[in-house]
């Protein structure tokens, strides 16, 4: 990274705590902990169309990769009608002069080929536009043509990563609840889209009740609790085939609450059996099961660290639902939330180093963070109700389910900065709930 584009994001970024370090190849880190100032400006004209064929799909990709960048609060995209300079040959030299006069400090030009068995090609290059130099080497990607929306993605989260050392996360995928209907008698089914709301699809249809579903880490299958029997069970849907089976269903017993963990290999979940709910740990080749809280209270919403070692979850048996840690193989647990109100939902972060959570206190919600030792709570939200967090891919943003008041309220999805900022609906076909953020996707 370059002095010039180095001093500009140093002041975009407001942070008391922030880590800055930088070597002679690679990008500058930052580790954001507080709000942005002003966005970085940045500037992507037109991709040059190799061929009048690929017109559309080069409109439609600059479309994909501004809204990807500008979605983050991190980025300010400078409108074509401002732009001095044009790009009408991927390989010509750029004129910095043309973008510095605009104050463009980010330079991000490509190219589009679709060739006549459909394979679509997209070339970009990053520019600092203030240092007269190209940050990192162009890339080349291709795919099918149908697939443009995710090639988007990718070009979007490398530029994403190079400017700010963070890893990507817009190539990813969102499983929810898709809520149709009038409160009271709505129809609920899992569906799946892109992160940013497109390309939705129904993975089961609103003959059952089905709620909080789960990605397996690699992606390929999706965990959740049905009520297709009457009580809840959980069951597990294959995303190639589209099967669907019940994994957890013991005779006189209710299981809720499932996740996977980091390896995929084990199935954490509540099991209510006479009456008390407990957490349970499940071999998935085997299908056997071992107990893992045996306290006289309700046990559930457990959520694996990043290593597999420890699980976060909720228990009432301080009197209230609370926050508590303990070690994947069982044992004493640790409570880590002592604020006042409710906590509930805790979700550890892909890195690592904080818990989301849902809490409820004087009749309002609020998705919250806290590190893992149960220091520096932060709420992010406050509302008539908001719950059930979801981390991205990368660790930089929460996804959640916030409903509104009222008879006909309807519950809608959201996103979050850790720092608090960018609070934003997402738009979906119908109403949603209960979000699950994929892994990045190959």
């Amino acid at each position: 990274m370059t002095k010039p584009l180095k001093s500009l994001l140093l002041a975009l970024l407001l942070s008391a705590t922030s880590a800055f370090s930088q070597n002679s190849t690679g990008p500058l880190r930052i580790e954001i902990t507080d709000g942005v100032i002003e966005p970085l400006p940045f500037a992507i004209p037109d991709f040059v169309a190799e061929n009048p064929e690929s017109n559309e799909y080069a409109r439609k990709i600059v479309e994909v990769i501004t809204a990807d960048l500008t979605g983050t609060g991190l980025f300010r995209a400078i409108p074509a009608r401002a732009h001095i300079g044009r790009i009408t040959s991927f390989s010509r030299p750029v004129e910095y002069l043309d973008w510095m006069a605009i104050n463009a400090q980010a330079l991000v030009t490509g190219s589009v080929d679709l060739s006549g068995t459909r394979q679509i090609s997209v070339n970009f290059r990053l520019f600092d536009v203030f240092a007269g130099r190209e940050m990192g080497k162009g890339l080349r990607m291709s795919g099918k043509s149908e697939n443009w929306r995710r090639i988007a993605h990718n070009v979007a989260d490398e530029i994403y990563s190079r400017i700010t050392g963070e890893a990507p996360y817009f190539n990813s995928k969102v499983v929810f609840v898709s809520e149709t209907g009038p409160k009271g008698e709505r129809s609920r089914k899992l569906s799946i889209m892109d992160y940013d709301g497109a390309n939705v699809a129904n993975l089961t249809d609103d003959q059952s009740i089905v709620l909080a579903p789960r990605f397996s880490p690699d992606g390929g299958n999706v965990i959740f609790t049905s009520y297709q029997t009457g009580f809840p069970r959980i069951h597990v849907l294959s995303r190639k085939d589209g099967r669907q089976r019940p994994l957890v269903d013991q005779e006189g017993t209710m299981s809720f609450s499932p996740r996977y963990s980091p390896d995929g290999r084990s199935v954490v979940y509540s099991l209510t059996r006479g009456g008390n709910t407990d957490l349970y740990l499940m071999n998935v080749s085997t299908g056997a099961s071992k107990r893992l809280s045996y306290a006289p209270s309700i046990e559930t919403a457990p959520s694996f660290s990043p290593d597999g070692k420890r699980i976060a979850f909720t228990s009432d048996r301080s009197g209230r639902p609370q926050l508590y840690i303990a070690r994947a193989s069982g044992g004493d647990a640790r409570r880590i939330s002592f604020g006042r109100g409710n906590y509930n939902t805790p979700v550890w972060s892909p890195r690592g180093d904080l818990i989301a959570f849902t809490k409820q206190h004087k009749n309002r919600f609020h998705i919250g963070v806290m590190r893992t030792d149960g220091s520096e709570e932060r709420l992010l939200t406050a509302s008539f109700h908001d719950e059930g967090p979801t981390w991205s891919p990368n660790g930089r943003v929460i996804m959640f389910t916030r409903e509104t008041r009222g008879a006909q309220g309807m519950a809608s999805l959201y996103t979050v900065d850790i720092t608090g900022r960018n609070l934003k609906r997402l738009e979906t076909p119908t109403g949603a709930s209960g979000p699950d953020w994929s892994p990045l996707q190959k």
